[in-house]
């Protein structure tokens, strides 16, 4: 059995992290069964990405005449776009593996992993034994107990990106994030489009003004809604798919040619052998972890989507340094911990939507006295210069100290402005001394110390 300092199972964004960090006088094995970058850099973050940025490009296109811009008919290549795509995705990869081969304490074994006791592992042919062991296997699309899902080709986010031909109507089972994101870059790219969701709004954890807001863009761009719906069966019709849901009490049909099932993520820990190794999971499958990644077994961690506690690349690069300074002690000031970690995250329509801290519902839950500000994208400046007027930003404020609660920005630029103010909750920066700041004009940015003038009390 070949025994190692670390032993880290998955090559998501943590590992990186992880392995930039620990001493480079320490022996680590890296376990990957699958592409090596995990979901971010395969079927997450960059593919996703490079698929919004062509079909803006599409959109845009179709826009020049308002800006005096005469470009005649707009079409799109499909399989060139995905050739892009993939292209940057395989680049991607490729980097990661030769940045950890390149690492001369590191042996990355290309095989899956499965634990035969608490600090001992299997992959392949091969034994090992870690003082360390980092559990990084992410998690992966949910795939709901609808009858006949087994016998149509069901897209999820992985097999969506492998598509050769665009489709002709796209039907998307969920109306959250992932779906809506493919929603807008299919639309755009020249689909029908159609989201069936379970609730009565979209984006159910974002405040309903949001919400609404976000649909009406959507819609604007002809992007059809089916809310309350409970989708019932899946069948293959000639060209395609056929759905039956209820909606009102009505049974009724739609024909699609490709369905895209966007439900949710379950994480990928039933075949890790965590029984033999006694590390212990919630009822969902996810690995309870203490404030520092720490599972119940001494010396294992769990970072990513796998333990739960975070469903993003910038969270699980978080757990990574969590790991780091549990090991190493604080390297940055005193130890991080999971619960002073603020939530901060984007979803990548176009405009995008920021969000960090709490929700207006949420604290008000919470029994903050609350004092809110709300600005229309069409009223700042450099967003009617851009021509990018839609959406709205909601700034919330703890009246008994001054600090920032939360932030909802639905506008252009939002997913690069929220940062500035996960910055401000991080460092605890009042809302007074925030708004003596001097920004950079002409932005979009700029508008928002001056959009706190404007904070009214919340009953």
């Amino acid at each position: 059995m070949d025994h190692f300092d670390h032993i880290v199972v998955g090559t998501g964004q943590a590992t990186g992290t992880l392995l930039s960090g620990i001493s480079r006088n320490e022996s680590v094995a890296v376990l990957e069964g699958a592409e090596v970058g995990g979901t971010c850099v395969n079927v997450g973050c960059t593919p996703t990405k490079t698929l919004v940025a062509s079909a803006k490009a599409a959109f845009a296109a179709r826009r020049a005449a308002e800006y005096g811009v005469m470009t005649g008919g707009v079409s799109v290549d499909f399989p060139k776009v995905m050739a892009r795509m993939n292209a940057l995705r395989r680049s991607n990869r490729d980097g990661l593996a030769h940045y950890v081969e390149s690492l001369e304490n590191v042996t990355l074994i290309r095989d899956w992993a499965t634990f035969t006791g608490p600090k001992t592992l299997r992959a392949g042919d091969k034994a090992l034994s870690g003082e360390h062991v980092h559990i990084n296997v992410g998690g992966r699309a949910r795939v709901p107990d609808i009858s006949g899902v087994n016998e149509v080709p069901w897209l999820d986010n992985r097999r969506i990106l492998d598509l050769s031909e665009l489709p002709g109507h796209l039907l998307i089972v969920g109306a959250s994030y992932i779906g809506l994101e493919f929603a807008q870059i299919f639309r755009r790219l020249g689909s029908d489009v159609t989201v069936l969701g379970h609730g009565p709004r979209i984006m159910t954890r974002e405040d309903e003004d949001v919400s609404l807001a976000a649909q009406r863009i959507l819609e604007a761009e002809a992007i059809s809604f089916i809310l309350n719906a409970d989708v019932k069966r899946l069948s293959r019709a000639d060209a395609g798919v056929t759905l039956t849901y209820t909606a009102d009490g009505q049974e009724q049909t739609l024909k699609g040619s490709h369905v895209l099932l966007a439900t949710g993520r379950v994480p990928n820990t039933e075949n890790l052998g965590l029984e033999a190794a006694g590390i212990e999971t919630d009822r969902r499958g996810f690995i309870n972890v203490d404030d520092q990644c720490r599972t119940n077994v001494p010396g294992v961690y769990a970072l990513g989507d796998v333990n739960g506690r975070g469903a993003f690349t910038h969270t699980s690069v978080n757990d990574a340094e969590i790991v780091l300074d549990a090991l190493y002690g604080g390297r940055h000031g005193s130890p991080r911990r999971l619960s002073e970690r603020t939530t901060v995250y984007a979803m990548f329509i176009d405009p995008p939507l920021g969000r960090v801290g709490l929700t207006e519902q949420q604290a008000l839950a919470q029994g903050y006295k609350l004092l809110k500000a709300t600005r229309e994208m069409k009223h700042i400046s450099r967003a009617k210069e851009m021509g990018e007027t839609q959406g709205f930003v909601k700034l919330l404020v703890n009246a008994e100290d001054d600090q920032i609660l939360g932030a909802s920005i639905l506008g252009v630029n939002g997913d690069e402005i929220i940062n500035m103010f996960a910055a401000l909750m991080t460092s605890g920066l009042p809302c007074l001394t925030y708004r003596k700041t001097v920004l950079v004009h002409p932005t979009v940015g700029e508008l928002m110390p001056w959009i706190l003038d404007n904070l009214q009390p919340v009953n």
